[in-house]
């Protein structure tokens, strides 16, 4: 890996931190695995969304139900690489289940949002390892949008899936899960700062949209994303972590993942690391 830089698509890096191992597989090994009904859903869903924000900060007329046919239209795309086996999700439940999260996401939420950019390309960022390895950071904010609030600039990224809205414990309403996307919205700013050499100066927003029979549609806020990733003075960020990896060349596995299972790990038949 040494050499000219590594190129890495930005929205790949936070993965690396949930498992490493999974991560070198994917992106540098290049392995490849099924996807399932509920992956293209997801997929789909964001396709409707991003066409319905792009309309609307182009100052273009849309409806409703043209947002829904871009997400059939993408489903049915998606729909040529599901593997039916992986998800117990029908055809028909899913194109009920995404007509309702887009109706309800250009209805109700997006019209709270001040959206200025969707998706939005950024220069590369090097990273230098150290050991002669340098990493480059590359391609667009995938599924976010940039939104202008309050004289401040923010990040949204929209999250789908079965856990993507959670119960608040305290006050029991329902709020889009956060957990375990500081590290994409931090690299996010990060990259969106450097390519415009505009301050981050707003909360990132997270907008969680639930796969499951509620189908419902929440809110979330990180105020922390970019401090995640660059560290303080006497933290390191886990971009110092990223680089000690590359240096050395090794990509430890988390034998507690989330994501450990042939449904998500190409490298799953061969891990030396999971149990049998």
């Amino acid at each position: 890996m040494s050499g000219q830089p590594f190129p890495i698509r930005a929205s790949s890096l936070s993965p690396l931190f949930e498992c490493a191992h999974r991560w070198e597989a994917i992106y540098i090994d290049r392995m490849r695995s099924s996807f399932g009904r509920r992956a293209a859903l997801g997929t789909a869903i964001h396709a409707g969304a991003e066409a319905f924000d792009i309309a609307r900060i182009n100052g273009e007329s849309i409806s409703v139900d043209e947002a829904c046919i871009a997400f059939m239209d993408e489903l049915s795309n998606q729909e040529e690489g599901v593997d039916p086996r992986i998800d117990n999700l029908s055809i028909k439940d899913s194109q009920a289940i995404g007509i309702k999260l887009v109706s309800d996401y250009c209805n109700h939420i997006a019209p709270k949002f001040q959206y200025v950019a969707v998706e939005m390309e950024t220069k590369p960022y090097d990273i230098n390892c150290g050991h002669g390895v340098t990493i480059r950071l590359t391609g667009k904010l995938d599924r976010a949008r940039i939104h202008s609030y309050q004289g401040g600039t923010g990040i949204t990224d929209l999250k789908t899936g079965k856990k993507a809205v959670i119960k608040d414990e305290e006050t029991r309403l329902p709020k889009a899960n956060i957990a375990g996307h500081g590290a994409q919205v931090g690299i996010y700013e990060l990259l969106y700062e450097f390519t415009t050499s505009d301050k981050i100066t707003a909360p990132a927003e997270i907008i969680g949209m639930s796969t499951e029979s509620s189908h419902q549609i929440a809110i979330g806020t990180i105020s922390n994303a970019k401090q995640i990733v660059t560290g303080t003075d006497i933290q390191p960020g886990l971009l110092e972590f990223a680089a000690d990896m590359f240096a050395s060349g090794k990509f430890p596995p988390n034998t507690k993942s989330m994501l450990c299972s042939s449904k998500y790990c190409p490298r799953w038949n061969t891990c030396a690391y999971r149990e049998r």
